[in-house]
């Protein structure tokens, strides 16, 4: 049998309404909704191989060996669902850093999903690949497609929680990404989530806020309404950091040039320029803007001591298989 190869692209999404949590089992069900946009500035490229000849499976990230469960659990997932023994060599390539609050993981799975499928042939429909991508990593159900992305379920049903697209105009919104750190964030997302569900007093009011700021952003976006969303968002944002901080030990995943990016963007919203900040596990700030608002975010962010770089992109396009 020759080898079953295919090669997919996907991007990292930023969640305006964000989640923090699990809910209990082993589906890595969240435990409330959350809203994001996909970015198309920031891309994953994963090529997949199945050999008969590969008597292991083998991963590469960015050129480097890496050895990760969750890989491992996403491709047996995948080959038992098309009844193949194949082992697989996976390799991918980030243009952003990794692991280090820029989504990474969601994008990387969303792109392995879509590359197996391709390869082993599934036909698996969107739906079924972001249940497949949730699996591995929750905010990766939502890089499965792109723009303004609601990922929501019912209950602990696993089938019934994957992320779909909204109808929305994706260049009505631009992201000013300022990279302020390109080391490993100290405590990974799935850790931190369960100290702050076992040791934050926060933790289940935030769920409760969380579904509320869920429906209010979707009809900010139907209505096109940018103050609005930047109001829900920045308190999503700021909710879910205030569980983390009061999680035992604390959270702290900010630095100093953190809080001068959010001053910044704070400044420059009262001065009338529409944009608002979110910042996920990690200490990079993305500021959403208004599309024409990007440049002078681009250079106030740009000038902050500590921020390494910006990067400005669009709304893009959901995980896509591409020739090898």
């Amino acid at each position: 049998m020759p080898p079953l190869r295919a090669r997919a692209r996907a991007h990292p999404n930023v969640a305006l309404v964000k989640y923090w949590g699990k809910r209990p089992g082993t589906h890595n069900i969240p435990a409330a909704p959350s809203l994001s946009v996909t970015l198309d500035g920031l891309t994953t490229v994963t090529d997949v191989r199945f050999d008969a000849e590969l008597d292991a499976d083998r991963f590469v990230l960015n050129g480097q060996p890496v050895d990760d469960v969750r890989i491992s659990a996403c491709l047996d997932r995948l080959r038992t669902r098309a009844g193949s023994p194949l082992k697989a060599e996976v390799d991918t390539h980030n243009d952003f850093p990794t692991a280090a609050g820029l989504a990474s993981s969601a994008s990387g799975f969303a792109a392995l999903v879509t590359a197996v499928d391709a390869a082993l042939g599934l036909g698996l429909s969107p739906a079924e690949r972001s249940v497949e991508a949730r699996l591995a990593s929750a905010s990766a159900a939502r890089s499965v497609f792109g723009g303004f992305v609601a990922l929501d379920g019912i209950g602990s049903d696993s089938a019934r929680w994957f992320a779909t697209p909204l109808e929305a105009d994706p260049a009505w919104l631009e992201v000013v990404v300022a990279v302020n750190e390109t080391e490993t964030k100290p405590v990974s997302s799935s850790e931190g989530m369960r100290r702050s569900a076992l040791t934050s007093p926060f933790y289940n009011p935030w769920l409760d806020e969380t579904r509320l700021d869920f429906d209010l952003a979707q009809a900010a976006i139907a209505g096109r309404d940018f103050e609005r969303l930047a109001t829900i968002s920045e308190r999503s944002c700021l909710e879910m950091h205030a569980v983390m901080m009061t999680s035992s030990p604390a959270l702290l995943y900010w630095n100093t040039a953190t809080f001068v990016c959010m001053h910044e963007v704070t400044k420059l919203r009262a001065a009338g320029t529409p944009v608002f900040f979110s910042i996920d596990a990690g200490p990079q700030v993305k500021a959403v803007c208004e599309r024409g608002a990007s440049a002078v975010v681009a250079r106030v962010l740009g000038a902050v001591p500590g921020v390494l770089d910006t990067r400005t992109v669009g709304l893009g396009p959901g995980a896509t298989v591409e020739a090898p």
